[in-house]
């Protein structure tokens, strides 16, 4: 019996393996992105800050020497006008315009003494007179009316007045924003590329492993001399493949023992009672009246049903070890089915019995022809064995979804409750019943072996139903 084990690329676990193995890459690689953006930031922020911090000693020096005239002005107006030009972080080519650098001079009594910088200085001067800006110590400035805050430097001069040089920090934003964009294509590429690697290297990993799984699964109880592929790595698909080859030689070892001792308990037992069967059978036809003909014609009947007992024993013990040997062919069901009522329906209708077939047509199963005879044998002595006169036996034969559906129905007294839940454990028997109690038995070990199930109920309007299912035979496209 082989089990497709095949599966498509999307039911594979190796999606499952790569998505959580992506997760983990996607986070340690968004830290560490994180993490440079933050270390990138700072060394920005730095460079402005030691821009301003440079610019605004410059400007104060410039505002110490420069004479208080009518020039003092525009001479501080044209220097700033300079130091905007030389902005940390401005893009090359852009406009030059400035509107992102401002200066300011405010006396002792906080009155605006210079203003260069964009549009008026009220707005500027409010938010600088809100805000708490340490000499020398940076700060960030929120001026109303404009979205983007400045960063202020100070610094005192010697007339007791204080200059302010700010920068917006528009360019620098602006240069994050990039960053971070670049950051996360890089992110999602870096992300994708890690799954696709992942998944390559798990699929090639889990296609070892199903190929041992359809190896394994291809060895049925007549192929136990196959063995799954190994490779000569010492990893762990390896040492899998060799431990089930391991296992496989011990399951071999085993069933070739248990069919030597079945093998020659049946031939120690066959023989002798096929010896005194022939001895009765000529002491049977050298009888000469009915008186003397009777007791051995029973015993005869008696040894007839002790090779039959020992025959199921030793079938329902190969097969409860799953080492039922099969010799398999294409058995059409329907036309077994016709011929074993054939020959039934003299024996069930001198019991008063009827039985009926309900086919389908033609189903074809694989499976072994002797065994599946003897079974379908089984369930008709059954009905024969346990039914009263009058009852009627319905035989159902269809087929769907890869299986043979056979059912057996009556209308007799059914399953008593004493038995009901042990059907087809060897030695179980209704109390009225003059059999062994292995022939339900036979009918699992029989099914099982060929992969399909077995069930038995009694009908709710009166009965006993037994149902059973057998593979069908393989369809292969050509």
């Amino acid at each position: 019996m082989s089990l497709k084990t095949a599966k498509p690329v999307m039911h594979s676990a190796a999606w499952r393996i790569s998505l959580w193995g992506t997760l983990a890459y996607a986070v340690g690689t968004m830290l560490v992105f994180v993490f440079l953006h933050q270390f990138v930031a700072a060394d920005i922020q730095r460079r402005s800050d030691a821009w301003l911090s440079g610019e605004v000693e410059v400007l104060g020096d410039v505002a110490e020497h420069t004479p208080k005239d009518a020039l003092y002005g525009r001479v501080m107006g044209e220097v700033a006008e300079l130091a905007s030009k030389e902005v940390p972080n401005r893009v090359r080519g852009e406009s030059a315009a400035n509107d992102s650098v401002f200066f300011l001079q405010m006396g002792t009594n906080g009155d605006t003494q210079l203003w260069a910088g964009p549009g008026s200085s009220d707005a500027f001067v409010a938010a600088i007179r809100k805000a708490t800006i340490q000499p020398e110590v940076p700060t960030d400035v929120n001026v109303a009316g404009t979205a983007i805050p400045f960063r202020v430097a100070t610094l005192s001069i010697d007339s007791g007045n204080r200059v302010y040089l700010g920068l917006s920090e528009r360019d620098e934003l602006r240069v994050l924003r990039k960053l971070r964009v670049r950051f996360i294509s890089w992110w999602l590429l870096l992300v994708a590329l890690g799954f696709a690697i992942v998944f390559y290297t798990t699929r090639r990993m889990l296609s070892h492993v199903r190929q041992i799984t359809e190896a394994a699964s291809g060895i049925g109880h007549s192929e136990l001399n196959a063995r799954v592929p190994t490779s000569a790595r010492n990893d762990e698909v390896g040492q899998l493949g060799r431990t089930l080859n391991r296992m496989l030689d011990r399951i071999e070892n085993s069933m070739h023992q248990l069919h030597t001792i079945t093998d020659s308990l049946a031939h120690d037992l066959r023989s002798p009672l096929t010896a005194i069967r022939g001895k009765l059978e000529m002491s049977l036809s050298a009888a000469t009246d009915a008186e003397q003909a009777e007791p051995i014609v029973s015993a005869i009947d008696e040894l007839d049903r002790l090779t039959e007992f020992l025959n199921a024993s030793l079938d329902v013990a190969e097969a409860r070890a799953d080492a039922l040997r099969l010799s398999r062919s294409e058995i059409n069901m329907d036309e077994l089915l016709r011929i074993m009522i054939d020959l039934y329906e003299p024996s069930m209708a001198e019991k008063g019995l009827h039985v009926r077939l309900r086919s389908a047509g033609p189903v074809t199963i694989d499976a072994d022809a002797a065994l599946v005879h003897r079974m379908i044998a089984n369930l008709f002595d059954n009905e024969l064995k346990h039914l009263p006169a009058s009852c009627t036996v319905t035989v159902r034969l269809e087929s769907g979804d890869g299986v043979a559906l056979l059912s057996l129905e009556d209308d007799g007294p059914g399953f008593s409750n004493d038995v009901s839940e042990h059907l087809f454990e060897r030695r179980v028997k209704g109390r009225e019943s003059n059999g062994h109690g292995l022939g339900l038995a036979f009918v699992d070990a029989v099914v099982r072996a060929h992969g399909g199930a077995v069930t038995a109920t009694n009908r709710e309007g009166g009965g006993a139903r037994i149902s059973l299912t057998l593979p069908l035979v393989a369809v292969h496209a050509v």
